[in-house]
């Protein structure tokens, strides 16, 4: 008898291959179904071992979506809602950012209006026990932690926290809530007329995040702006077209779609953008994917600003999503992003799935990514800029305006190792929590830290040690090239632990040579103009 499990995997693959006959597969598959529901109970039948039947058919809808193209994938159910969370903009629990040091959860900050935070959780407290049960001191991991303190809005969870000053530990009955997951991550004025805004992804809750962020610029003198999208993977394909007509005029083309099965669809501005006028630099680098070409793509074709950094990934494939029986899905690829001069955002991948995801080590191993010699474009894939006339190419990614080598040189092995085994990270909290009240007092405000504030010899020594606890070796001569860097994570985190985000991201770019470059370019019109005009 066929066991229960197979059964059901054994359907979803049948509804996966009806689905595919709807959309315009061969009527041969209908004989392929049959094979493979033969295969199956053959297995389930006669083979000489056990076998994992979800794992069995889950991994043959798998292999079947490569063979289309390194984007239409299978998500299970639980990866369904993973997926979910960051892009729907938020999750429900009792909303605090936590680290674990030395077994111990320590609450690096509750966040703002959240549930924690309204029944006086602070920064610094050490959460000893949760629903009675005893989470210090027992090598819990952050996925573990996240299980006990997640759950369904309106449900209740008991922590018992120790906080310094008091004597025995203090109970807290919080009730969960949602909690917002936020795709900005920093938003500050470099100087009196040039605001940075950093976006982590194109979600649900971005455009309200984003413009919140440029009204409160604005009323500090904006008039530049440098828009942060290194690192970005993407997102929603509407967010991306909202964010880019805050920079265009009405009708300006922002991206199309089409696909062989797929109509030709458009993507315009609808009105004027809220900043249509003043100089735009756009940060990218071979992080920034999908909705983050579509952005610096329309941007660079309509000559609105000059893009900064390196190459772009080259993710232009549009899914659509399908539900499954058993509430998984996949994402199956229909159409391909097209910028406005028509330049496909898409990198090649008629090597194999395989070598298509080798691409960005290629990328460093060929010098791509510390050279700009090493990247060549045909004259097949030259196109013009819509006002300016200027040379870009297609070919997969938006190439940059000003190229910026990654610089490799300082991030030695030693450094990291010490980000890596957790060694910077534990040492800021521990030092954090050790002088939090004496930074407040001295450093009233994070101008005055930012100024004044030095990373001592005693600090960085006591880095190492921390280090070699974590079995990270002392190398003195990685040590020193990467010595500055190291000064600067150091303060960047502590300012965070302190502060916020815009205050980590403000020390850390400092030490950004893309984040520099792009505050020379918009601050020097010769330079910026001569970037956007030339042949």
């Amino acid at each position: 008898m066929i066991k229960t499990g197979i059964i059901k995997k054994s359907l979803l693959l049948i509804a996966l291959m009806q689905f595919f006959l709807l959309t315009g597969f061969s009527q041969s598959y209908n004989g392929n179904i049959a094979k493979f529901t033969r295969i199956i109970n053959l297995i389930n039948t006669y083979y000489v071992d056990s076998t994992n039947e979800d794992k069995l058919v889950e991994s043959a809808i798998v292999e079947m979506l490569q063979e289309l193209d390194p984007h239409s994938i299978y998500i299970s159910k639980k990866e369904v809602d993973e997926m979910n969370e960051p892009l729907e903009g938020n999750f429900e629990g009792i909303g605090v950012q936590f680290n674990i040091l030395k077994d111990t959860i320590v609450v690096i900050a509750p966040i703002s209006g959240g549930p924690s935070e309204k029944v006086g959780i602070l920064a610094g407290d050490r959460i000893v026990k949760i629903e009675n049960e005893i989470v210090a001191g027992v090598k819990f991991t952050n996925e573990q932690v996240r299980n006990k303190l997640l759950g369904d809005k309106g449900t209740k969870v008991t922590v018992s926290i120790k906080r310094k000053g008091e004597k025995g530990l203090l109970d807290f009955t919080i009730t969960r809530d949602k909690i917002p997951i936020y795709s900005l991550d920093a938003a500050y004025m470099v100087d009196n007329e040039t605001g940075y805004i950093r976006l982590n992804r194109f979600a649900k809750t971005t455009m309200d995040e984003f413009n919140r962020a440029l009204d409160s610029l604005k009323l500090m003198g904006l008039r530049n702006l440098i828009l942060d999208l290194q690192g970005n993977g993407g997102g929603y394909l509407q967010t991306s077209s909202d964010l880019a007509e805050v920079f265009l005029k009405k009708d300006q083309m922002i991206v199309y779609t089409e696909g062989e099965k797929s109509p030709r669809i458009e993507y315009k501005a609808t009105k004027k953008g809220a900043m249509t006028d003043g100089r735009l630099v756009i940060l990218v680098d071979q992080g920034s994917a999908s909705a983050s070409e579509i952005v610096s793509g329309a941007i660079q074709d309509w000559d609105r600003g000059v893009i900064i950094g390196r190459r772009t990934f080259g993710k232009g494939l549009v899914q659509r999503p399908f539900e499954l029986p058993d509430g998984s899905m996949i994402r199956l690829t229909i159409a391909r992003y097209y910028t406005p001069t028509g330049r496909s955002i898409q990198k090649p991948y008629e090597e194999g799935y395989d070598e298509y995801a080798k691409d960005l080590i290629n990328r460093y191993n060929n010098g791509e990514l510390s050279n700009a010699d090493s990247i060549h474009f045909p004259d097949s894939l030259k196109y013009e800029t819509m006002v300016y006339k200027r040379y870009v190419y297609g070919g997969g990614g938006i190439m940059p305006d000003l190229f910026v080598p990654l610089d490799t040189t300082k991030y030695t092995d030693y450094f990291r190792d010490l980000i890596r085994n957790g060694a910077i990270r534990n040492y800021c909290l521990s030092y954090t929590d050790e002088h939090r009240k004496e930074l407040k007092n001295k450093y009233p405000g994070f101008k005055d830290f930012n100024r004044d504030f030095i990373v001592t010899k005693q600090m960085l020594d006591d880095l190492i040690k921390e280090g070699e606890a974590t079995k990270v070796k002392f190398n003195e001569d990685e040590y020193n090239k990467s010595k500055e860097d190291i000064a600067t994570q150091i303060k960047a985190l502590i300012a965070r632990d302190i502060w916020d985000n815009s205050e980590f991201f403000e020390i850390i770019n400092m030490s950004d040579d893309a984040f520099l470059k792009g505050v020379e370019v918009i601050s020097n019109d010769n330079l910026y103009n001569k970037l956007l005009r030339r042949k």
